[in-house]
Protein backbone atom coordinates (compact mmCIF):
# COMPACT_ATOMS: atom_id res chain seq x y z
CA UNK A 1 0.00 0.00 0.00
CA UNK A 2 2.88 2.34 0.73
CA UNK A 3 3.95 2.08 -2.91
CA UNK A 4 0.43 2.61 -4.26
CA UNK A 5 -1.41 5.86 -4.81
CA UNK A 6 -2.57 6.27 -1.17
CA UNK A 7 1.00 5.80 0.00
CA UNK A 8 2.25 8.48 -2.38
CA UNK A 9 -0.51 10.92 -1.37
CA UNK A 10 -0.15 10.68 2.39
CA UNK A 11 2.37 12.56 4.50
CA UNK A 12 4.45 10.61 6.97
CA UNK A 13 2.95 11.69 10.29
CA UNK A 14 6.30 11.86 12.06
CA UNK A 15 7.79 14.28 9.52
CA UNK A 16 7.97 17.97 10.51
CA UNK A 17 5.61 20.08 8.42
CA UNK A 18 5.71 23.68 7.28
CA UNK A 19 3.05 25.35 5.20
CA UNK A 20 3.72 24.74 1.52
CA UNK A 21 3.77 27.39 -1.19
CA UNK A 22 0.51 25.99 -2.55
CA UNK A 23 -1.22 26.31 0.83
CA UNK A 24 -0.11 29.94 1.09
CA UNK A 25 -1.26 30.52 -2.49
CA UNK A 26 -4.64 29.05 -1.53
CA UNK A 27 -4.87 31.61 1.29
CA UNK A 28 -5.02 34.41 -1.30
CA UNK A 29 -8.67 33.48 -1.78
CA UNK A 30 -9.22 34.28 1.92
CA UNK A 31 -7.96 37.84 1.38
CA UNK A 32 -10.54 38.42 -1.33
CA UNK A 33 -13.29 36.78 0.73
CA UNK A 34 -12.62 38.89 3.83
CA UNK A 35 -12.56 42.10 1.81
CA UNK A 36 -15.96 41.25 0.28
CA UNK A 37 -17.38 40.38 3.69
CA UNK A 38 -16.07 43.61 5.19
CA UNK A 39 -17.62 45.71 2.43
CA UNK A 40 -20.92 43.86 2.73
CA UNK A 41 -20.94 44.49 6.47
CA UNK A 42 -20.31 48.19 5.83
CA UNK A 43 -23.20 48.31 3.36
CA UNK A 44 -25.58 46.82 5.93
CA UNK A 45 -24.29 47.00 9.53
CA UNK A 46 -27.72 46.19 11.00
CA UNK A 47 -28.27 43.11 13.15
CA UNK A 48 -29.80 41.27 10.20
CA UNK A 49 -26.95 42.29 7.91
CA UNK A 50 -24.39 41.28 10.54
CA UNK A 51 -26.07 37.88 10.94
CA UNK A 52 -25.93 37.29 7.20
CA UNK A 53 -22.26 38.20 7.07
CA UNK A 54 -21.63 35.85 9.99
CA UNK A 55 -23.30 32.98 8.11
CA UNK A 56 -21.19 33.63 5.02
CA UNK A 57 -18.02 33.96 7.11
CA UNK A 58 -18.80 30.64 8.85
CA UNK A 59 -19.25 28.95 5.46
CA UNK A 60 -16.03 30.38 4.04
CA UNK A 61 -14.16 29.55 7.24
CA UNK A 62 -15.39 25.96 7.05
CA UNK A 63 -14.04 25.70 3.51
CA UNK A 64 -10.64 26.95 4.72
CA UNK A 65 -10.65 24.82 7.86
CA UNK A 66 -11.61 21.51 6.21
CA UNK A 67 -9.06 22.17 3.47
CA UNK A 68 -6.30 22.98 5.98
CA UNK A 69 -7.17 19.81 7.92
CA UNK A 70 -7.11 17.71 4.73
CA UNK A 71 -3.87 19.28 3.51
CA UNK A 72 -2.28 18.31 6.82
CA UNK A 73 -2.65 14.66 5.84
CA UNK A 74 -1.55 14.80 2.21
CA UNK A 75 1.61 15.70 0.35
CA UNK A 76 0.91 19.02 -1.41
CA UNK A 77 3.49 18.21 -4.09
CA UNK A 78 1.44 15.38 -5.60
CA UNK A 79 -0.58 16.34 -8.70
CA UNK A 80 -3.88 15.16 -7.20
CA UNK A 81 -3.51 17.36 -4.10
CA UNK A 82 -2.41 20.31 -6.26
CA UNK A 83 -5.60 19.85 -8.30
CA UNK A 84 -7.63 19.53 -5.09
CA UNK A 85 -6.33 22.78 -3.58
CA UNK A 86 -6.81 24.66 -6.85
CA UNK A 87 -10.37 23.32 -7.09
CA UNK A 88 -11.16 24.53 -3.60
CA UNK A 89 -9.49 27.88 -4.26
CA UNK A 90 -11.58 28.45 -7.39
CA UNK A 91 -14.75 27.56 -5.51
CA UNK A 92 -13.79 29.88 -2.66
CA UNK A 93 -13.23 32.75 -5.10
CA UNK A 94 -16.67 32.14 -6.62
CA UNK A 95 -18.23 32.19 -3.15
CA UNK A 96 -16.37 35.38 -2.28
CA UNK A 97 -17.45 37.07 -5.52
CA UNK A 98 -21.09 36.22 -4.71
CA UNK A 99 -20.90 37.54 -1.12
CA UNK A 100 -22.44 41.02 -1.75
CA UNK A 101 -25.54 39.45 -3.38
CA UNK A 102 -25.49 35.99 -1.76
CA UNK A 103 -28.84 36.71 -0.09
CA UNK A 104 -30.20 38.06 -3.34
CA UNK A 105 -29.83 37.14 -6.99
CA UNK A 106 -26.57 35.18 -6.60
CA UNK A 107 -27.59 32.89 -3.75
CA UNK A 108 -27.31 29.82 -5.99
CA UNK A 109 -23.76 30.75 -7.02
CA UNK A 110 -22.70 30.94 -3.37
CA UNK A 111 -24.49 27.73 -2.35
CA UNK A 112 -23.56 25.59 -5.35
CA UNK A 113 -19.91 26.67 -5.15
CA UNK A 114 -19.86 25.72 -1.46
CA UNK A 115 -21.41 22.29 -2.04
CA UNK A 116 -19.22 21.65 -5.10
CA UNK A 117 -16.08 22.36 -3.07
CA UNK A 118 -16.86 19.69 -0.49
CA UNK A 119 -18.27 17.07 -2.84
CA UNK A 120 -15.51 17.72 -5.38
CA UNK A 121 -12.92 17.11 -2.67
CA UNK A 122 -14.55 13.76 -1.93
CA UNK A 123 -14.79 12.87 -5.63
CA UNK A 124 -11.03 13.27 -5.95
CA UNK A 125 -9.98 11.60 -2.71
CA UNK A 126 -12.31 8.59 -2.46
CA UNK A 127 -11.01 6.80 -5.60
CA UNK A 128 -7.41 7.78 -4.80
CA UNK A 129 -7.65 6.28 -1.29
CA UNK A 130 -9.00 2.94 -2.46
CA UNK A 131 -7.77 0.20 -0.13
CA UNK A 132 -6.70 2.64 2.58
CA UNK A 133 -8.58 3.03 5.91
CA UNK A 134 -8.86 6.79 5.32
CA UNK A 135 -11.18 6.14 2.39
CA UNK A 136 -13.98 5.31 4.82
CA UNK A 137 -13.38 8.54 6.73
CA UNK A 138 -13.69 10.50 3.50
CA UNK A 139 -16.89 8.65 2.59
CA UNK A 140 -18.48 9.54 5.96
CA UNK A 141 -17.65 13.20 5.53
CA UNK A 142 -18.90 13.20 1.92
CA UNK A 143 -22.23 11.63 2.84
CA UNK A 144 -22.91 14.32 5.43
CA UNK A 145 -21.84 17.11 3.09
CA UNK A 146 -24.24 15.71 0.50
CA UNK A 147 -27.05 15.86 3.09
CA UNK A 148 -26.21 19.38 4.25
CA UNK A 149 -25.79 20.35 0.60
CA UNK A 150 -29.52 19.86 0.13
CA UNK A 151 -30.12 22.51 2.80
CA UNK A 152 -27.72 24.88 1.05
CA UNK A 153 -29.31 24.51 -2.38
CA UNK A 154 -32.90 24.58 -1.16
CA UNK A 155 -32.07 27.63 0.96
CA UNK A 156 -30.65 29.37 -2.09
CA UNK A 157 -33.79 28.58 -4.08
CA UNK A 158 -36.29 29.52 -1.35
CA UNK A 159 -35.51 33.08 -0.27
CA UNK A 160 -37.83 33.29 2.79
CA UNK A 161 -36.16 30.24 4.36
CA UNK A 162 -32.60 31.06 3.30
CA UNK A 163 -31.17 32.27 6.61
CA UNK A 164 -32.79 29.45 8.57
CA UNK A 165 -31.72 26.65 6.21
CA UNK A 166 -28.17 27.93 5.80
CA UNK A 167 -27.78 28.38 9.54
CA UNK A 168 -29.12 24.84 10.09
CA UNK A 169 -26.65 23.46 7.53
CA UNK A 170 -23.73 25.15 9.28
CA UNK A 171 -24.81 23.98 12.74
CA UNK A 172 -25.10 20.44 11.35
CA UNK A 173 -21.64 20.52 9.74
CA UNK A 174 -19.86 22.06 12.71
CA UNK A 175 -21.56 19.64 15.13
CA UNK A 176 -20.83 16.57 13.03
CA UNK A 177 -17.14 17.38 12.96
CA UNK A 178 -17.12 17.43 16.77
CA UNK A 179 -19.03 14.10 16.77
CA UNK A 180 -16.47 12.66 14.30
CA UNK A 181 -18.91 12.29 11.41
CA UNK A 182 -21.03 9.31 12.59
CA UNK A 183 -23.29 7.59 10.05
CA UNK A 184 -25.42 4.45 10.03
CA UNK A 185 -23.40 1.35 9.07
CA UNK A 186 -20.33 3.50 8.42
CA UNK A 187 -19.58 4.10 12.10
CA UNK A 188 -17.66 7.18 13.13
CA UNK A 189 -14.06 8.23 12.74
CA UNK A 190 -11.65 7.55 15.60
CA UNK A 191 -9.38 10.28 16.91
CA UNK A 192 -6.34 8.58 15.28
CA UNK A 193 -8.26 8.80 11.98
CA UNK A 194 -8.46 12.56 12.53
CA UNK A 195 -5.01 13.12 14.05
CA UNK A 196 -3.23 16.22 12.80
CA UNK A 197 0.26 17.65 12.97
CA UNK A 198 -0.21 20.21 15.73
CA UNK A 199 2.73 22.42 14.76
CA UNK A 200 1.63 22.60 11.13
CA UNK A 201 -2.02 23.29 11.90
CA UNK A 202 -1.28 25.94 14.54
CA UNK A 203 1.03 27.63 12.04
CA UNK A 204 -1.81 27.63 9.51
CA UNK A 205 -4.10 29.22 12.12
CA UNK A 206 -1.52 31.96 12.66
CA UNK A 207 -1.18 32.57 8.94
CA UNK A 208 -4.91 32.96 8.34
CA UNK A 209 -5.23 35.22 11.38
CA UNK A 210 -2.47 37.44 9.98
CA UNK A 211 -4.49 37.59 6.76
CA UNK A 212 -7.49 38.82 8.77
CA UNK A 213 -5.33 41.53 10.35
CA UNK A 214 -3.99 42.34 6.89
CA UNK A 215 -7.55 42.89 5.69
CA UNK A 216 -8.07 45.37 8.54
CA UNK A 217 -4.96 47.33 7.55
CA UNK A 218 -5.67 47.07 3.82
CA UNK A 219 -9.26 48.28 4.00
CA UNK A 220 -8.37 51.00 6.49
CA UNK A 221 -5.66 52.20 4.12
CA UNK A 222 -7.95 52.14 1.10
CA UNK A 223 -10.64 54.07 2.98
CA UNK A 224 -8.11 56.60 4.29
CA UNK A 225 -6.63 57.07 0.82
CA UNK A 226 -10.05 58.13 -0.45
CA UNK A 227 -10.93 60.29 2.55
CA UNK A 228 -9.02 63.42 1.58
CA UNK A 229 -6.36 62.77 4.25
CA UNK A 230 -7.81 65.41 6.56
CA UNK A 231 -6.85 65.66 10.23
CA UNK A 232 -9.72 63.66 11.75
CA UNK A 233 -9.45 60.89 9.16
CA UNK A 234 -5.70 60.72 9.80
CA UNK A 235 -6.32 60.31 13.52
CA UNK A 236 -8.88 57.57 12.80
CA UNK A 237 -6.42 55.81 10.49
CA UNK A 238 -3.68 55.91 13.14
CA UNK A 239 -6.16 54.47 15.66
CA UNK A 240 -6.95 51.66 13.22
CA UNK A 241 -3.24 50.86 12.98
CA UNK A 242 -2.84 50.96 16.76
CA UNK A 243 -5.84 48.64 17.11
CA UNK A 244 -4.36 46.18 14.57
CA UNK A 245 -1.04 46.15 16.45
CA UNK A 246 -2.81 45.56 19.78
CA UNK A 247 -4.86 42.69 18.34
CA UNK A 248 -1.71 41.11 16.89
CA UNK A 249 0.10 41.36 20.23
CA UNK A 250 -2.86 39.95 22.15
CA UNK A 251 -3.13 37.05 19.72
CA UNK A 252 0.55 36.05 19.91
CA UNK A 253 1.08 36.51 23.66
CA UNK A 254 1.19 35.05 26.33
CA UNK A 255 3.84 32.53 25.46
CA UNK A 256 2.14 29.99 27.73
CA UNK A 257 -0.55 29.42 25.08
CA UNK A 258 1.34 26.65 23.30
CA UNK A 259 -1.33 25.40 20.96
CA UNK A 260 0.83 23.39 18.56
CA UNK A 261 2.86 21.74 21.31
CA UNK A 262 -0.29 20.95 23.30
CA UNK A 263 -1.87 19.23 20.30
CA UNK A 264 1.27 17.15 19.78
CA UNK A 265 1.60 16.24 23.45
CA UNK A 266 -2.01 15.04 23.61
CA UNK A 267 -1.49 12.48 20.84
CA UNK A 268 -4.55 11.45 18.78
CA UNK A 269 -7.04 13.12 21.21
CA UNK A 270 -5.19 16.36 20.41
CA UNK A 271 -7.36 16.50 17.30
CA UNK A 272 -10.24 17.46 19.59
CA UNK A 273 -8.17 20.40 20.83
CA UNK A 274 -7.26 21.35 17.26
CA UNK A 275 -10.94 21.31 16.29
CA UNK A 276 -11.94 23.55 19.21
CA UNK A 277 -9.14 25.91 18.27
CA UNK A 278 -10.62 26.05 14.77
CA UNK A 279 -14.00 27.09 16.14
CA UNK A 280 -12.38 29.76 18.33
CA UNK A 281 -10.37 31.14 15.42
CA UNK A 282 -13.67 31.69 13.65
CA UNK A 283 -14.81 33.75 16.65
CA UNK A 284 -11.59 35.78 16.64
CA UNK A 285 -11.64 36.39 12.90
CA UNK A 286 -15.28 37.46 13.15
CA UNK A 287 -14.13 39.95 15.79
CA UNK A 288 -11.35 41.27 13.55
CA UNK A 289 -13.77 41.56 10.62
CA UNK A 290 -16.24 43.59 12.70
CA UNK A 291 -13.36 45.73 13.98
CA UNK A 292 -12.21 46.33 10.41
CA UNK A 293 -15.66 47.52 9.34
CA UNK A 294 -15.88 49.74 12.43
CA UNK A 295 -12.48 51.31 11.72
CA UNK A 296 -13.49 51.97 8.12
CA UNK A 297 -16.62 53.78 9.28
CA UNK A 298 -14.54 55.86 11.67
CA UNK A 299 -12.06 56.86 8.94
CA UNK A 300 -14.77 57.63 6.40
CA UNK A 301 -16.89 59.76 8.75
CA UNK A 302 -14.90 60.44 11.96
CA UNK A 303 -17.29 63.12 13.22
CA UNK A 304 -20.43 60.98 13.07
CA UNK A 305 -22.42 60.77 16.31
CA UNK A 306 -24.72 57.88 15.41
CA UNK A 307 -24.94 55.45 18.40
CA UNK A 308 -25.89 52.63 16.00
CA UNK A 309 -22.44 52.86 14.41
CA UNK A 310 -20.77 51.92 17.70
CA UNK A 311 -21.99 48.34 17.41
CA UNK A 312 -19.13 47.13 15.21
CA UNK A 313 -16.17 49.06 16.75
CA UNK A 314 -17.14 47.79 20.22
CA UNK A 315 -18.44 44.30 19.41
CA UNK A 316 -15.44 43.43 17.21
CA UNK A 317 -12.65 43.81 19.79
CA UNK A 318 -14.84 42.29 22.53
CA UNK A 319 -15.58 39.27 20.33
CA UNK A 320 -11.92 38.83 19.44
CA UNK A 321 -10.85 39.07 23.07
CA UNK A 322 -13.48 36.52 24.16
CA UNK A 323 -12.25 34.03 21.56
CA UNK A 324 -8.64 34.62 22.55
CA UNK A 325 -9.37 34.07 26.25
CA UNK A 326 -11.11 30.77 25.47
CA UNK A 327 -8.23 29.69 23.20
CA UNK A 328 -5.78 30.34 26.04
CA UNK A 329 -7.99 28.33 28.39
CA UNK A 330 -7.63 25.26 26.12
CA UNK A 331 -3.91 24.96 26.81
CA UNK A 332 -3.26 26.97 29.98
CA UNK A 333 -5.55 26.99 33.05
CA UNK A 334 -4.07 30.32 34.22
CA UNK A 335 -6.34 32.87 32.57
CA UNK A 336 -4.86 36.37 32.28
CA UNK A 337 -6.82 38.71 34.54
CA UNK A 338 -6.22 41.76 32.32
CA UNK A 339 -8.03 40.10 29.43
CA UNK A 340 -10.93 38.92 31.56
CA UNK A 341 -11.44 42.48 32.74
CA UNK A 342 -10.83 43.81 29.23
CA UNK A 343 -14.05 42.52 27.69
CA UNK A 344 -16.41 44.41 30.05
CA UNK A 345 -14.08 47.43 29.90
CA UNK A 346 -14.42 47.59 26.12
CA UNK A 347 -18.20 47.37 26.37
CA UNK A 348 -18.37 49.98 29.14
CA UNK A 349 -16.00 52.24 27.21
CA UNK A 350 -18.24 52.00 24.17
CA UNK A 351 -21.34 52.83 26.20
CA UNK A 352 -19.60 55.77 27.87
CA UNK A 353 -18.61 57.24 24.48
CA UNK A 354 -21.97 56.69 22.81
CA UNK A 355 -22.59 60.43 22.35
CA UNK A 356 -19.03 61.26 21.25
CA UNK A 357 -17.83 61.47 17.64
CA UNK A 358 -17.01 58.09 16.15
CA UNK A 359 -13.28 58.80 16.12
CA UNK A 360 -13.41 59.47 19.88
CA UNK A 361 -15.18 56.15 20.46
CA UNK A 362 -12.49 54.41 18.41
CA UNK A 363 -9.88 56.09 20.58
CA UNK A 364 -11.54 54.77 23.75
CA UNK A 365 -11.61 51.19 22.43
CA UNK A 366 -8.00 51.42 21.17
CA UNK A 367 -6.99 52.81 24.57
CA UNK A 368 -8.56 49.88 26.39
CA UNK A 369 -6.78 47.40 24.10
CA UNK A 370 -3.46 49.13 24.73
CA UNK A 371 -4.14 49.08 28.47
CA UNK A 372 -4.69 45.31 28.30
CA UNK A 373 -1.41 44.91 26.38
CA UNK A 374 0.45 46.93 29.03
CA UNK A 375 -1.12 45.03 31.93
CA UNK A 376 -0.26 41.76 30.19
CA UNK A 377 3.37 42.83 29.92
CA UNK A 378 3.82 44.12 33.49
CA UNK A 379 4.45 40.73 35.18
CA UNK A 380 7.15 39.97 32.62
CA UNK A 381 8.75 43.39 33.06
CA UNK A 382 8.76 43.26 36.86
CA UNK A 383 9.11 39.53 37.40
CA UNK A 384 12.35 37.52 37.46
CA UNK A 385 14.06 37.11 34.13
CA UNK A 386 13.09 34.05 32.19
CA UNK A 387 14.01 32.82 28.74
CA UNK A 388 11.45 33.87 26.15
CA UNK A 389 9.61 31.01 24.51
CA UNK A 390 8.14 31.26 21.04
CA UNK A 391 4.35 30.87 21.01
CA UNK A 392 2.38 29.01 18.42
CA UNK A 393 -1.01 29.43 20.05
Amino acid sequence: MANGLPGRLLQRRENPRRASFLELFFDLAVIFALSRLSQTLLDDPSLNGSFRVLLMLAALWWVWFVTAWSADWFDPRTPLIVALLLWVMLGGLLMAAAVPTAFGKHALVFAIAYVAIHLGRAALLIPALRGHPLQLRTVRVAVWFAISGVLWVVGAAVAPAREVLWALALVLEYSLARLRWPFVRLGRSSWPDLQVNGIHLSERYQQVFIIALGELILMSGVTYSGSGLDRDSTVAFVLAFVTAVALARLYLVPAGARLGASIEEAGPPGSKLALKAGYLHLVMIAGVLATSAGMEMSIEDPGARDPARLFLPVTGPALFLTGRILLSALVDPRLPLARLIGVPLIILGGLASVNLPLVSSSAVVAGVLLLIVVLDALPKLWGPGRPVRRTDG
